[in-house]
Order: structure tokens, then sequence, then C-alpha cells
């Protein structure tokens, strides 16, 4: 091999490395900026499930959703009947109703520096409260992970089911829904054949997962990572995106649990460690 050859290639070959942990740094610098902005999971301060009729909002602790106490005593009713939500507005004064987040553009309403949404989970309505004061943003210490490892890049089989079939996703409250699933991913780990059942989200593949790590350093009720739609009949997983559900970071988050045929027989060293305190 020519010597200026013999040095591209070897420049390419060392290069490799370096390039992909500097993406692995990039994509969790932008996930922890995510996690921290004023309207990211580190925010959510509350979850209010409400019953029908008239819900009182405010600062008043007797309100059915209590906001923070620098916002006004009583900030508005909210009316539920027959799953639809009404904001009645004090100030400034307004009456419309809410799109809930199951409809894919849900409204969001500003009330001083604080904001809410209207979240639909297993026939119940709720509102879910963003504050930016929340102590879960103040007092953030950090993401923990583990080393990038370009092994953890797997390239996995994909097998297209030929009819729409559904599966079972259960919330961490206990709530279920049918949730439809475009196929299987198959591949070999550590020696092992192992199959993961995602569902779709925002055109991508959304996978909930378990693994020898749950709860022995990773967050026990499993982990998330997303997938581009399978080319062909393949698909890559790239498992150093593993990364925990908002339940590891917030009380007030509803996040789905890994179906049981996500549960992997290997323990997958790779993505986002357990947060705080769980370490």
């Amino acid at each position: 091999m020519r010597p200026l050859l013999w040095l591209a290639v070897t420049l390419l070959a060392s290069a490799s490395p370096v390039a992909y942990q500097a993406e692995q740094e990039s994509w969790r610098a932008d996930y922890e900026r995510r996690l921290k902005a004023p309207d990211g999971w580190l925010a959510v301060a509350g979850l209010y499930w409400l019953h029908d009729g008239a819900n009182k909002m405010g600062s008043d602790p007797f309100s059915d959703v209590v906001l923070p106490g620098r916002l006004p005593k009583f900030a508005g009713t909210l009316l539920l009947d027959k799953g639809k939500v009404v904001f009645d507005r004090v100030s400034p004064p307004s009456k419309h109703e809410l799109k809930p987040d199951t409809s894919g553009h849900p409204d969001v309403v500003q009330l001083g520096d604080a904001t809410f949404t209207i979240i639909e989970r297993g026939g119940k309505t709720g509102l879910r409260l963003r504050d930016p004061e929340a102590e879960t943003r103040r007092k953030f210490t950090g993401c923990t992970w583990y080393p990038p490892a370009e092994a953890w890049k797997v390239k996995a089989k994909w097998v297209a089911y030929a009819k729409p079939r559904t599966i079972r996703i259960t919330n961490i409250l206990g709530m279920t829904d049918e949730e439809p699933s475009p196929g299987y991913a198959e591949f070999t780990v550590k020696g092992k054949t192992l199959r993961l059942e995602p569902v779709t989200e925002d055109n991508q593949l959304f996978f909930m997962f378990k693994d020898g790590t749950s709860g022995k350093g990773t967050y026990g009720a499993g982990r998330f990572v997303y997938a581009a739609m399978p080319k062909g009949d393949s698909v890559e997983i790239d498992f150093n995106h593993a990364h925990n559900p908002p339940c590891a970071f917030t009380a007030f988050a509803t996040c789905p649990l890994p179906p049981k045929q996500n549960t992997l027989a290997v323990s997958v060293e790779a993505g986002e460690k357990n947060y705080g305190h769980h370490q």
C-alpha cells in the first residue's frame, strides 16, 4: 500500500471512534437540554385528574387544581363535560375549549410563567402543570451514562407484520391501552438472539424495554429507545441512546411500561443509568 494511502486509511479508521464519541456527547447534551428546558419534564409540577363539572384552579390550597403560590388565588374554572374541557379564565377574561394531548396538537395555556395542558389516559381526563420553578428542575443534578460503545449500535432484522397487530401497553398508573405495532426487530447480542416489539411515535419506532440492568444501575421500570423507520428488512437500534422514561424524574408522568415480550435476557450496559438517589 502506498504510504499516503496507508496514512489516509489509518486516519479514517482512528477518526471513526472519535467521531462516534463526539456524536454521542452531542446527542446526550441535547437530551439533557430538552429535559431541563422550562417546558421539559423536569418542570412538570402537578397532575390533576378532573371530575365532571366545574374544577376550580388557583393558588388557593383548596382548589381542585392547585397552582404555585405566586400565581392568582383563583385563576379560572375548567368545565369537564362528556370528555371535553372548557377553560373559563378570569384574567384576561376568555372561555374556550382546550384540545388534549391525544389530539396530537394540545393547547398549551400560559398562567404567569407556568403552563398547563389537558391529557387523556385510560378514559380519564387530567391536567398536567409545568412550572419552571419546580423543585425537580431547580435541584436537577444531571444525568449519568454508560461510556459510549459502538458495539451497542446494532443492525437488527426487521420483520413486518402481514396484518395490523396491537399490543397491550400498561402505564405506570395501571391504565392499559391497545397500541398498534408494525412488526418486530430481531438481533443477536452476547450470543443470544433477542427480539423487541415497538409501537410507532412521530414517525419513529418506539421501543420500551427492560434488561438485566433494570433496577440494578438503570431505572427499574425500564428504558426507552427510538429508531428510524426500517429500511427494507433491517433497522438500526443504538442502545447508547437508551434513556429513562419521564417517571425517573417526576412523580407526575404517566409513563408506559415495557410489554412483557420486551424483557431482554441480557444486560444492556449502554445508555442512561438511573437518576439521583436511585443510583
